[in-house]
This record gives structure tokens, C-alpha cells and sequence, in this order.
């Protein structure tokens, strides 16, 4: 080859000098000698390095200089370089332009280069038609050799040819893309350039010796591939090959670029695409008899394979694109024959995936070949060809409807070919580059993928790649994987057969956790965005067939290699018991179940659309987990003209319960989302509750099909009567309209058929209860059919109070065991019949309330002795502190520590709290209601104490409470005025109070302070008129002025405690004081909802003078003046008869500071006399009435003075109060007459108002 023998004996002489040269300046004076080099091996090595690196740097430097000199020899010689039209007779040639090519600014780049060809093409005209050129080439030489084939070049387009090869290989600023661009627009427009003598100057110009190293070669090799590229761009091989047929430039070209792609790996990519830039210009011809025939080209290509040479590869395909003739030439890189299927094939795909693995190296960009390979994959009619439905078959089993084409299969089978070979079995198991590489590639196949293809994209070893990757957040390729998952959900974000496909392929390849495994919410997020019924439905058929589709399942779960860390499972499914491993199919099944009822949570839809949706979702879970088939997987009901199936294997019992479980929370988010509306006629229409009955009595009939588990005597009974009860009350809510009649029939329907589902979740517990529901249901809705269809007797003398307390007693028996959709039917009628609850009824509930989750240790027996003692009524320091020692008592339990000496409080409060005292008996209860109470209660400690790991009696008794609270706060909220408010009030304060009743559960505790606040202190209505009795609120009254009144005191052991315990004491003490302060007001205001006799007003205001005397006798006492000061302003009627004791106790007070405070106390009620009502003057004659007490409490302060400025301040302040409050009812005389001659002098000397 040419470029073999370009090297001449001139050449080679001036490398031997060069060499010689540089090896004499090295060892120059100026560099180290190495004579002195210790005998040390490591300081041998070290001064080697210290000789070396100045030796380069001596050689950089005077490269350095050398490229500057000739730079600044340039620059000075440009006028000189100008050729003279008068001295040569050509157009003058601007050297300066060179400098302009090597611009950052390509703008600057191109006008060079365009200036440079419009000169020398001008330059070139004129020589052309010079008659003595000789003269011309003897006066401007410019480095033009007479051998270097240029012959017919004038002088300055020789030069500029050289230089700009020179330039090419520069790596100053943008030299190379500069003098690139100039070369290929003058080769391409002066056509005396010959391509020979182009090929020749660059492998002249540009040579690359054996001493060349590491920069030095890299602009050599890489000027080499730019003039190439250059060359190959400007067209002139293609105007080579139209005038010579047999030209051979074409083939010495392209053996010039493979042998740059064999040279250095960073050539193999550049030097193809100039290749295939070429070919695409070439005609087809050219490709098969040039291009395949190039020096080294056929070696090249036979060895990709073996070494892994990608380029060659997208070469081969690219030039069997272009031609579409097979050629053996290719060697093993392409099938022979050719075929996409061939190409595609297990075996040929092994071959190719060296080649395919090693284009990583070009990363993050994804290599050419992948595009190449991606588009004879995919064609682009692919997407017109494939039917989206497909996607829906892709995972059934049977597939007898599905007759695709034979394209579509062969795309298919070419599509799962490629991702098993290349990217499961070469990418995916090799470095994080491949895996990094192989979701590059995968996202390639993005924009032309079919939707039935999904599941060979995303196929198990993939998920299992992207679960490992996420499950780690500090791996390298973490945000790749979340790029590609990103990427996935943009592509399927406005096609719900997308998106069906990419969720069922990535919980079926993680056994429904890959939300977990990856904690993310890629799934969660997929399932939210369907939005339309078809979307919805699609998405429900997908999962019925993932759950019926056994065969799948097993073989994914037998394919499990991959372990992973227990820690990462954080979903719902955390009870192996309920649904099995995370390996088993049991596991991904019970996912379906789950998901099915979530997926309506973000649909907006049409009551009918709606209803269509809960119906298909309402089939799959009944006949899942209420029956089962005798004879084979499925069943064909005539009536309902539906085909039924099931597994092959039956599914477990876990699973059979989670199927009741969802199904009852579909009825349940039905029953809520249901409006006011009329029901039209027809069984079930949009009613989900009797399209249940009505499917569950049909399959019951279908004798091939039973329930999935056999029933005992008592529940079948319990069942039947549920159905026939339903039916019933269906028939009845249908004959009536839109009001609370049917309301009531309504949710006692659903009530029904959650309890039905309930007994058949939990045999042998529930059939009792179902019996007395419908009795009650009896009693509720009387009709004939009604007493008929219930079969019992029942007197004729009972009444509505009596059904009621067996109705409340029948849900309070169903609270405990519950789950959250039978609590949602039981609060439904509650709602509807709380209006009717009787006292039995709400007493029966109040009582779990105040039930003590746990006994106090030093609870008082003796009540008489608590009634005597004022200081024993409520302790409540002591139950504070009490509560706070026992907030971590669950954790100590097992230990048997008994804290007792470290507890802050002492004894617990028990009988003497802010309650009514018929609300602490259960004499309301005859002895049969208060054994059923009991035995819910026992049931509650009983219930799992056994099992290991169970919840605890103290935890189901908590939560017990809970759920009776739900049922309150629906009374409070339907009835706020009636009179049993102020019962239910009382006992929610005692147990609120009382720090047994909440037992360090905070919940609880919130609860009740919220209810109490929001339903009753804050609420719009309370109870009025005269049917509550005086005596209660009396009752109440000064109960809760006890407990407003007590101080927090702490024992000596209080100190072994922590300041945290200590603070949450103090916190849960002021919550209390302002429970009791805001009880005082609100029952201050019931008192005033009415006209009461002076008597019962009479004595609310003797309760507060003994408030009032103890507060300003007793430095005990937590009484607040504020507080008083608010009641004496809300209420003043409580204040007026108090006005003349108070300031007898105000002028008599023991204790100095309170009497400074109840000074307050004096302004307030002095501005209410004056305030309340401007009309009646009696306020005023009884205000006269107490001048002379007014100024006896004046004498003691004047005579007393305190010693503090801050009180000696408050008492001149409440005189001249007084003072302007008298002065506004004209009595100011007439009290300055009631002062003594001394005190009147020294109140005058104060205030010189008063001696106007």
C-alpha cells in the first residue's frame, strides 16, 4: 500500500538528526547529571523521575519557543507574504487568514475559510493562464516542492494546501475544526487539487514514527482523521469515481481509515462514520466493488467478533442497509444469507454479544450500532402493524383467540431473542458500565415498542437488576435505574394499555413488592394515574388474570436466584401467616386482592360508571374468597350469563379471608360514597349492597359451587336469617322516598351484610349477634312481613326504648371484634337511630369509657372519709403525677418492677370527680344488661392474651374505648341540645381526669379533650330548658370549682424523677385546670338558658362565695383571679350578690398579695353594676348601697400601704378606677363621705381631682 512506502532516505536522515539533537540537548550543562545517582534502589528511582521530568520540561519549553518564533515570523512576514500583482502578476494571497481559522467562534471560523477559498480560487484563475509559470514558482517558493503531485497548483494554493494539513494536526483552540472546514471547502472548489496527491502530503505531512509518544502521535493520528474527514465531505471521490469507473483512490481511502481504526480504539468509531459518509454518498456499486475491496477491510471484519469491535459491526450493517445483497465479505458479523430473523437469532446474537458488550466504552453516549440494530428490530410500520388489544393476552394462558401475523411473530421472537441474549445474558451479568448501557439500550426501544412486547423488555432479570440497584441508594448506577424507570413512566403517562403492561411486568417479577424492594413509589404512582373506566377496567382483567394465571406465577417464583435483605420489606403484607413468603405466589396474589378495591380511589367518574367498576372488582373478590367450584376451574352461570373461574389449586385460607376483608371495604366505600338519591328501579341498581345478595344467592344455588369453607348449624341460621332480613328491608327502602325512613333502612341493610360477610370470616363468633340484629331489625321496621319472615314471638307491649337499648347492646357486642368496614355500618346506624337511644342505652356505653384500663395502686375504698375531706375530693397532683410514674408501667410489666416509691402522685382518683352522682352507679342496668356489658368487656382482656405476639387486653380494651367514642361523638353531633349531653359530658370528664381510665394511652386521652372541646364546649348548641335538673348542673358546679381550684404539688419523690416526666405532669395538670375552667363556663351558660327562680341563682352564688373565701384565705388554692374575673364578666348576675362580701373579705384579707389581686375582682364587678343595663336603676341603688363598704376596704389600704412598688402601683391604680367609675354614676360624694377625715385627706392628696 502507498502509505506503507512514503517514508524517502531524506526523511528518514532528518529523523536520525532530530533524534541526535534532542539526545545532545538532554544532555546539555542544563540537565541533571545522573553520574551521582544513589545506589539505593527507591532513591535511584526517584532521581530517574527528577532527570526525566526536567528533561521534558526543557524539551516543552523550547517547543514551545520554536512555535512561537515561527508564529511571530508569520505575523512580521505578512505584508512581505502578500504576493504583488506587479512584482508575480497573480492576485496578492493573505497569510493572515490561517489565523482566523484556529477562531473559538465558528462564525469566524467559516468567513475564514470562505475568504481563504475565494482568494486562492482567484489566485489559481491567474495562474492558469500565465505563459511562464517558471518565473512565478522561482520567486515565491512558500514551501511548495516540485515532487509533492501539486504540479498545476499556483505557488500560494501549494503552500496553503500543506499548511492546512500541518494545521490539522494542531491542537491550538479550534485549529483543527478550523483548518478542517477550509480544507474541505478548497478541496471541493478548486479542482487541480488532485485526491493522489492529497493522500500522498497526508501521510508525508503527518507522519508518525516509531519515537513519537503519548501527545505528539495523538495530533498526528487524529490530523490524519480530520483530513480524511475532510476529504471524504468535500465530494471529490465521488467526482473521482464519475470520471474514472475504476478509480483507485477510492479503495487506498478507506485502507486508510481501517488502518486508523486498527491503530488506536479512539479512531474505530470516528474513522467508521467517515466510512459510512462516504458510502451513503457512493452509489451502491461503489459500496460493493470499492469500499468492500479495501486493503485490510475483509481481515478487519472477520476478527470483530473475536476481539469484540462494534464498529465494524455497525459498518457491515450499515453497508448491508445501503447495498441489500448479501456478501460473504462480512465474515461472521452478518448471517449469510441474510434475514432479520437470522440476524436475530440465539445463535448469531451469541456471536455478536463481544462485539456488543465492548461499545461501552463511548459512555454516557449510547454507540451508533445500537441505533442501527434498534431500527432493523423495530421497523417503523411496527407500531401500525401491532394491534395495542394484544398487550391484553400477553398474559393469559389461553391464547386460542389470537391470530397475529407472521410479522408480528417474528418480531416478537426477534425482540425476545435480543433481550435474553444481549441484554440478560451479556449486559446485565457484567460490569455497572454494561448494566448502565443495557438501560440505555432499552430505552432505545421505547418509541417503536409494541405494548404486547413490554414484558420481554422488562422481564424478570431485569426488575431483579433494577430491585438490587434501588434497594442501595449509594451504588453507582442508582440514578441511572431511576432515569429508566422515569423515563418508562413518561412513555406510558397517556396510555393505559402501557401502563397496564409495564405494572402487572414489574409486580409480577417482584412478587408485588417492588414498591418495597426499590422504596419508591413507582407502582403506587403507576396505579394513580387511570382515570376512565375503560382504563380501570383493563387494568382490573389484567389482574384477575395474574391471579388466575398459576402456571406464571410458578415459573417466575422458580426462577428466583437472587436473595434480598429482610429489612427492605416495609409494605402492607408484612403477616407471612396471612399471605405467605415474599417467594410464594401466594404473595403476588394477595397484592392483587389489595390492589383491586385501591384502584378506585383516584377515579372520578359517574355514579353509573362508578358502579360498573365496583361490580366487576365486587365478582372477583366474592367468588375468590366466599367459594369454591367441586368440579373443575370454572363454572357458567346461566342466570348471570357469566363464566367463573378459579385456580387449580385452591387457594389458601390467608387468602380466602383477605378476599372477605377487601370485599367488605368495597361495600363499605360504596355505602359511603353513596348520595341522597332516589334508587331506580331494578334489584341492583347502583346499589353494590343488593347486587352482592343478589350474586351471593345465585352461586349459592348453582350446585357445583360452595361456600369456601363449611358452616356450623348456628351460622347457617345466622345467614339465612341476614339474607331473608336484606331482602326484606331491600323491598321496603325500594317502596319509599328520599328521607330518614330510608336512610334508616339503608345503613341497616349494609349492616346486614357486613355482619353476613363477618360471619362467614369468623365462624362460631358472630351468630349470636346476627340473631339479635334482627330482631331489632323486627322491631325497627314493623310490617307483616317483616314479623313473618323473623319467625319469633315477641310481646305485644314492647316498645321503642327497649329496642333500642337491644340494639345499642348489640353493637356495643360487635365494637371489640370488628373490622373498620363493620364499624363504618355500625356508626351508619348509629347516625341514623341515635335520636332514639334511651339512658339504659347511653349509660351502658358511658360505662366502657370509664372502665380503668388498669386498677390504681393506692385507690381509696372508703368514700365517706373522700366526702368529709375537701382535700381528698379530687387529688389531683397526685393522680397527675400518678398518670405520668405509669406511662412507661407496660414496658416495666414484664419485669416485675414495682415503681410505686417513684411515682410523683399518690392515690388515684376515683368516685369524687367532676360527674354527676348517678352517672358513678350502675344502678341504670338490670342484671342481665350488665352482665352482656361485662361479658364484652371480659372478651376484650381474653381475647389473644394466649397467642404470642398478640395485642394485649390493656391495648383491645383502649381501642374498645376508642370505637365507643366514635359512637359519642356521633351523638354529641346529631343531638347536641338534648338533655343527655350533660351526661355524656360528665363522663367523658371523669375520664379524662381520672389518669386510670386513659392509662398513659395518649390517644385515648386526645380524644376525649377533643370531643370535649369541639362537640361540646365549642359547640353552636347545647342542652336547654328545664328538663335537666338543677341539683346536676349544682352537682357539676362545684365539682369542677374543686378541681379548678387544686394546686400541683409534688412529693419528696417526685425528685427521682426526669425533667421530662415532670414537664409532661405539669402539662397534662394545666390541660385539666382548663377542662375544669371551660366546664364551669359551659355550664354557667346552661344555667342561663333560662329564667331561673332567685333561689336556684341564690345558690350558684353561695358556690362561689366559698370560692371566694377560701381563695382569698388559703394559699392553696389554684383558683385564678383572671378566671374569676371572666366569670363575674360573663356572668354578672353571679357577681352581684357577691359585691358586698367581697369587699368585706377584701378589707378583712389574711394574705396581702391575694388581697391586691381580688382588687381586680372589686373593678370588674364595679364596671358590670354600671355596664348591664343603663335603664335600670336598681343596679345603681344597690351599687349606693355599698358605698360604706366601699370605703371601709379604701381606710385599711390607705392606712396599709404595701411596702412593693409593684403593689403600692395596683392599689393606686384600683383607686383611681374607683374613683372615675363613681364619678360616672354621680355616687362620688356620697363615697368620699364614707372614708375617714385622714384617709379622705391623703385620697385627695393622691388624686387632686377629688377637691373639684
Amino acid at each position: 500500500m502507498s502509505m506503507e512506502t512514503v517514508g524517502s532516505e531524506q526523511s528518514r536522515e532528518k529523523m536520525k538528526k532530530d533524534k541526535k539533537k534532542r539526545k545532545a540537548e538532554t544532555e546539555g550543562p542544563d540537565t541533571p547529571s545522573t553520574s551521582h545517582i544513589s545506589s539505593n534502589p527507591m532513591e535511584k528511582k526517584k532521581q530517574k523521575r527528577a532527570v526525566d521530568k526536567e528533561r521534558r520540561r526543557v524539551e516543552t519549553e523550547k517547543k514551545t519557543e520554536a512555535q512561537q518564533v515561527v508564529v511571530s515570523s508569520e505575523l512580521k512576514s505578512n505584508k512581505s507574504a502578500v504576493i504583488s500583482p506587479t512584482t508575480s502578476g497573480l492576485p496578492e494571497f493573505h497569510i493572515a487568514v490561517f489565523k482566523d481559522l484556529a477562531a473559538a467562534d465558528a462564525s469566524i471560523r467559516e468567513a475564514a475559510a470562505n475568504s481563504l477559498v475565494a482568494e486562492l480560487i482567484e489566485v489559481q484563475k491567474a495562474y492558469d493562464i500565465l505563459e511562464n509559470k517558471e518565473v512565478v514558482e522561482g520567486q515565491l517558493k512558500l514551501e511548495a516542492e516540485k515532487d509533492d503531485g501539486l504540479n498545476n497548483c499556483a505557488p500560494s494554493l501549494r503552500y496553503a494546501v500543506r499548511r492546512l494539513i500541518r494545521g490539522i494536526s494542531s491542537s491550538r483552540e479550534c485549529a483543527r475544526q478550523g483548518f478542517a472546514l477550509g480544507m474541505t471547502v478548497l478541496v471541493g472548489a478548486v479542482p487541480c487539487i488532485k485526491v493522489d496527491a492529497l493522500l500522498k502530503l497526508i501521510v508525508e505531512l503527518l507522519e508518525i514514527s516509531s519515537s513519537m509518544k503519548g501527545q505528539d502521535m495523538k495530533d498526528c493520528l487524529l490530523g490524519r482523521l480530520f483530513a480524511y474527514g475532510s476529504i471524504a465531505r468535500s465530494g471529490r471521490l465521488t467526482l473521482e469515481w464519475t470520471a474514472d469507473k475504476n478509480t483507485p483512490y477510492i479503495k487506498e481511502f478507506v485502507g486508510s481509515l481501517v488502518w486508523l481504526a486498527k491503530k488506536k480504539l479512539y479512531l474505530q468509531e470516528p474513522a467508521v462514520s467517515i466510512i459510512l459518509e462516504l458510502v451513503d454518498k457512493l452509489p451502491v456499486e461503489v459500496s460493493l466493488n470499492h469500499v468492500l475491496e479495501a486493503p485490510g477491510l475483509k481481515e478487519w471484519f472477520e476478527s470483530a467478533t473475536e476481539v469484540g469491535n462494534p464498529d465494524a459491526l455497525l459498518l457491515a450493517l450499515a453497508i448491508r442497509e445501503k447495498t441489500g445483497v448479501d456478501n460473504k465479505d462480512f465474515g461472521k458479523l452478518l448471517p449469510f444469507p441474510y434475514s432479520p430473523s437470522r440476524l436475530f437469532s440465539v445463535e448469531h446474537l451469541s456471536l455478536l454479544s463481544n462485539c456488543l458488550k465492548e461499545s461501552h466504552f463511548c459512555l454516557p453516549r449510547t454507540h451508533s450500532v445500537w441505533y442501527s440494530l434498534v431500527n432493523i428490530l423495530l421497523p417503523e410500520n411496527v407500531q401500525q402493524d401491532f394491534d395495542p388489544s394484544a398487550a391484553l393476552n400477553s398474559t393469559r394462558k389461553h391464547k386460542k383467540g389470537r391470530k397475529g401475523s407472521s410479522a408480528e411473530e417474528d418480531i416478537e421472537k426477534n425482540l425476545k431473542n435480543f433481550c435474553e441474549v444481549i441484554i440478560e445474558g451479556s449486559l446485565l451479568p457484567s460490569s455497572h458500565n454494561c448494566k448502565n448501557l443495557a438501560f440505555n439500550v432499552l430505552l432505545l426501544l421505547l418509541p417503536k415498542l409494541p405494548t404486547s412486547c413490554i414484558y420481554n423488555v422488562l422481564s424478570y432479570k431485569v426488575v431483579q437488576c433494577l430491585k438490587d440497584i434501588l434497594s442501595a441508594k449509594d451504588t453507582n448506577l442508582f440514578k441511572a435505574s431511576q432515569y429508566f424507570l422515569r423515563e418508562f413512566s413518561e412513555w406510558v403517562k397517556h396510555d393505559d394499555v402501557r401502563r397496564v403492561a409495564v405494572i402487572m411486568a414489574l409486580q409480577k417479577h417482584s412478587n408485588g413488592k417492588f414498591d418495597c424492594f426499590t422504596r419508591s413509589k413507582t407502582v403506587k404512582e403507576l396505579m394513580a394515574e387511570f382515570k376512565t373506566e375503560s382504563g380501570c377496567m383493563l387494568l382490573i382483567q389484567n389482574l384477575v388474570d395474574m391471579f388466575l394465571d398459576e402456571a406464571r406465577a410458578s415459573e417466575e417464583t422458580s426462577d428466583q436466584s437472587q436473595t434480598t435483605d429482610d429489612n427492605s420489606e416495609i409494605g402492607s403484607l408484612e403477616d407471612k401467616d396471612s399471605v405467605g413468603t415474599v417467594g410464594t405466589p401466594d404473595f403476588l396474589k394477595g397484592w392483587v386482592v389489595e390492589s383491586l378495591p385501591n384502584s378506585l380511589k383516584h377515579l372520578s367518574l359517574d355514579t353509573n360508571a362508578r358502579f360498573r367498576v365496583q361490580r366487576e372488582i365486587l365478582k372477583f373478590l366474592a367468588v375468590q374468597g366466599l367459594f369454591s367450584s367441586t368440579l373443575g376451574t370454572e363454572v357458567t352461570s346461566f342466570e348471570l350469563e357469566e363464566k367463573f373461574r378459579w385456580p387449580k389449586s385452591a387457594i389458601s385460607s390467608a387468602l380466602c379471608r383477605m378476599c372477605i376483608e377487601q370485599l367488605q371495604l368495597l361495600l363499605s366505600n360504596a355505602q359511603k360514597g353513596e348520595g341522597p338519591q332516589v334508587v331506580p328501579s331494578g334489584l341492583e341498581a347502583n346499589d353494590l349492597g343488593a347486587y352482592f345478595m343478589r350474586f351471593l344467592t345465585t352461586l349459592r344455588n348453582i350446585p357445583s359451587v360452595s361456600l369456601f369453607r363449611s358452616l356450623g348449624d348456628d351460622d347457617e341460621k345466622a345467614i339465612k336469617k341476614l339474607q331473608a332480613m336484606e331482602s326484606q328491608l331491600s323491598r321496603q327502602e325500594r317502596s319509599l322516598g328520599p328521607g330518614i325512613a330510608k336512610n334508616k333502612l339503608h345503613s341497616m341493610r349494609y349492616l346486614l351484610i357486613q355482619l353476613l360477610l363477618q360471619v362467614l370470616l369468623r365462624p362460631q363468633e358472630f351468630s349470636e349477634a346476627a340473631s339479635e340484629l334482627v330482631i331489632c331489625c323486627t322491631k325497627a321496621f314493623r310490617s307483616s312481613d317483616l314479623l313473618a319472615s323473623s319467625g319469633d314471638d315477641e310481646a305485644e307491649g314492647d316498645d321503642s326504648p327497649e329496642f333500642m337499648d337491644v340494639l345499642v347492646d348489640t353493637m356495643l357486642s360487635l365494637l371489640p371484634q370488628s373490622s373498620a368496614p363493620m364499624r363504618t355500618a355500625i356508626e351508619q346506624v348509629f347516625k341514623c337511630f341515635c335520636e332514639d337511644v334511651t339512658d339504659d342505652g347511653l349509660h351502658r356505653m358511658l360505662r366502657v369509657i370509664k372502665k380503668d384500663l388498669k386498677p390504681a395502686r393506692h385507690q381509696e375504698t372508703d368514700s365517706e372519709n373522700e366526702d368529709d375531706d375537701d382535700d381528698d375530693v379530687l387529688d389531683i397532683e397526685e393522680a397527675e403525677e400518678s398518670d405520668e410514674a405509669e406511662m412507661d408501667e407496660t414496658a416495666e410489666r414484664h419485669a416485675h418492677v414495682d415503681d410505686s416509691e417513684t411515682v410523683v402522685g399518690v392515690e388515684g382518683v376515683t368516685s369524687e370527680l367532676p360527674v354527676a352522682s348517678d352517672d358513678d352507679s350502675d344502678e341504670g342496668l338490670d342484671d342481665d344488661a350488665m352482665f352482656r356489658l361485662d361479658t364484652h368487656l371480659a372478651k376484650m382482656y381474653n381475647a389473644k392474651k394466649n397467642q404470642a405476639g398478640s395485642e394485649t387486653a390493656h391495648s383491645q380494651l383502649a381501642l374498645f374505648k376508642l370505637r365507643v367514642l366514635s359512637l359519642l361523638e356521633i351523638y354529641l353531633h346529631e343531638n347536641p341540645e338534648k338533655p343527655k349531653v350533660v351526661k355524656i359530658f360528665s363522663s367523658l370528664a371523669h375520664a379524662f381526669v381520672n389518669p386510670h381510665t386513659t392509662e398513659g394511652n395518649e390517644q385515648l386521652g386526645q380524644r376525649i379533650w377533643g370531643i370535649l372541646q369541639k362537640k361540646i364546649f365549642k359547640a353552636k348548641d347545647y342542652p336547654k330548658g328545664e328538663v335537666i335538673e338543677f341539683p346536676v348542673l349544682k352537682s357539676l358546679l362545684e365539682r369542677n370549682l374543686v378541681l379548678a381550684a387544686k394546686h400541683f404539688k409534688k412529693k419528696k419523690s417526685a425528685s427521682s424523677l426526669s425533667k421530662k416526666k415532670l414537664s409532661a405532669a405539669l402539662n397534662r395538670f394545666k390541660m385539666i385546670n382548663s377542662l375544669a375552667q371551660s366546664s364551669i363556663f359551659w355550664i354557667l351558660k346552661i344555667i342561663d338558658t333560662k329564667k331561673r327562680p332567685k333561689s336556684e341563682l341564690e345558690e350558684v352564688s353561695c358556690i362561689f362565695r366559698e370560692k371566694l373565701e377560701g381563695y382569698l384565705d388559703s394559699k392553696s388554692t389554684r383558683m385564678k383571679c383572671e378566671f374569676l374575673k371572666e366569670v363575674f364578666k360573663r356572668r354578672p348576675r353571679i357577681g352581684y350578690p357577691l359585691f358586698g362580701f367581697l369587699l368585706e373579705k377584701c378589707a378583712s384579707a389574711k394574705l396581702q398579695f391575694r388581697q391586691i389581686e381580688a382588687l381586680e375582682l372589686v373593678i370588674e364587678m364595679l364596671k358590670s353594676f354600671v355596664s348591664s343595663n343603663p335603664d335600670d336603676n336598681s343596679h345603681f341603688a344597690e351599687l349606693g348601697s355599698h358605698l360604706a363598704k366601699s370605703g371601709c376596704l379604701v381606710n385599711v389600704l390607705l392606712k396599709n400601704m404595701p411596702d412593693k412598688a409593684s403593689r403600692r402601683a395596683d392599689v393606686r391604680k384600683f383607686f383611681g378606677k374607683v374613683i372615675q367609675v363613681l364619678t360616672d354614676v354621680e355616687l362620688r360624694a356620697l363615697f368620699l363621705k364614707a372614708l375617714e377625715p385622714d384617709c379622705e385627706a391623703q385620697l385627695k392628696g393622691m388624686f387632686p381631682v377629688l377637691n373639684q
